[in-house]
């Protein structure tokens, strides 16, 4: 018999069904039991009576451990004096099918006090709490709300490797592997290949998946391995062309996360979904910084001069919130030091942006540089060996449109959505500089 999920239980009104969960809950009185069960859909109760038709099912009930998974089959009555869902489940089978062999080392109903660690420990339990897991709800929502708008856009979605031959941003923040008798790296990013898609006619592709950073720190908001969602396409004019796309994304994950969960993300988190309206504003940097010293008297410290730190996102956010009204805003025009050295130029300004959300950088995009004599000339600038990637300059050999795109730090949207302030609690299993566990 098929398991049915919690939340579809009204659909089944007198008939038998199967129903599988965690016990929740056990009141064991005088001439009735009360079982409550878990899923991932919500909460049910098995009302069991004490007349003797059943002994041994009570004798179950009476032995049940909390947080013991059961499978049971009955039947689905209307009571409006139930307050889950105003019905019950009148068991005719019940089956353990595991229970806990101890005490649980942490309690997932209350984790005020719980060190962050601790919680990181036992991720299995921790995301036993609804609070915690409802944040892996909303973001296959997101994903998938934005998954089915590039579908619709004629996007592909395309899955490229992890080992790579080459560092694909720079020599510094990589992990090195030992591959048989050689050296491989772990992918820093897609870029590399998601150009070579467009070197190939592809046009149009996005990839979801992980990207490694071997950056030694623990700032609440990065990660050295997080999942990431990239973005490529081809035959565009500018990079306004690659935000415009990233507005109308955004607006179709959001939408999807606000139909489904607007009001459990209220209720859990006291935070509003806000679906942002087209256009997002955008700002020059070197014009934000004169805005954030009249306004907020903030000036940039030398050594950021070019590009932004965490407290000019935070202001950045301000300022598009008390101009605006917008929780969104693009900055652009960095210095061509701060960027990539695939980021196209103009006047010798690179032409890509950051897009900040409620005062994080979520997302960096650009148009690319897709003539292959300008990205050897901007390698060596870099201090990028051409010959190093020589397998990367192939590609714009035999013809290359002119493209653009950008990547998303999904957990970065967590993070903001959920006004969460570590990045470990917005990661499904975390891993950073001191942490391979579990």
């Amino acid at each position: 018999m098929k398991k049915i999920k919690f939340s579809e239980l009204k659909n089944y009104y007198n008939q038998e069904i199967c129903l599988q969960g965690f016990v929740e809950k056990v009141r064991d009185l005088q001439y009735v039991q009360f079982l409550i069960l878990r899923d991932k859909s919500g909460s049910v109760q098995v009302t069991l009576e004490k007349d003797g038709s059943l002994s041994n099912l009570n004798e179950i009930v009476s032995n049940l451990k909390l947080e013991s998974t059961v499978k049971v089959v009955g039947k689905v009555l209307e009571n409006e004096k139930v307050k889950l869902g105003g019905l019950e489940v009148i068991p005719s089978s019940i089956d353990v099918t595991s229970e806990p062999k101890e005490e649980l080392p942490i309690n997932y109903k209350d984790l005020n006090g719980t060190n962050l660690d601790t919680r990181m420990d036992y991720r299995f339990l921790d995301l036993r709490n609804e609070k915690n897991a409802l944040i892996f709800k909303v973001q296959s929502a997101f994903v998938e709300g934005m998954r089915e708008f590039l579908y619709k856009e004629d996007f592909s979605e395309i899955h490229t490797p992890k080992l790579i031959g080459a560092a694909s941003e720079s020599g510094s923040d990589v992990f090195e592997v030992k591959y048989f008798k050689s050296k491989a790296y772990l992918a820093q990013s897609p870029q590399f290949y998601k150009q070579m898609a467009m070197a190939a006619g592809m046009e149009r592709i996005f990839e979801v998946g992980p990207v490694f950073r071997a950056e030694n720190s623990n700032p609440n908001r990065h990660a050295t391995e997080f999942s990431g969602f990239d973005v490529e396409f081809s035959y565009i004019e500018s990079y306004e062309d690659v935000m415009e796309l990233e507005e109308d994304l955004l607006i179709a994950g959001l939408s999807r996360v606000k139909e489904l969960y607007g009001e459990e993300i209220k209720k859990h988190y006291n935070k509003e979904v806000i679906v942002p309206t087209k256009p997002f504003p955008r700002i020059k940097l070197q014009d934000l910084y004169k805005e954030l010293e009249s306004r907020y008297k903030y000036e940039i410290p030398t050594e950021d001069v070019g590009d932004m730190n965490a407290e000019t996102e935070k202001l950045a956010a301000r300022y598009a919130m008390e101009e605006y009204g917008h929780e969104f805003i693009f900055v652009t025009d960095f210095a061509k030091t701060k960027r990539a050295f695939y980021h196209m130029r103009k006047d010798d300004i690179p032409q890509g942006y950051d897009l900040i959300w409620r005062g994080t950088e979520i997302t960096t995009g650009a148009q690319r540089e897709h003539r292959v004599d300008i990205l050897e000339k901007q390698m060596i600038e870099k201090g990028v060996e051409p010959k190093s990637l020589d397998f990367y300059l192939d590609f714009f050999k035999y013809g290359c449109p002119p493209h653009g795109g950008f990547a998303i730090g999904i957990a970065r949207v967590m993070m903001q959505m959920f006004n969460i302030d570590n990045i470990r609690e917005a990661t499904f299993i975390y891993r950073g500089p001191t942490r391979l566990k579990p």
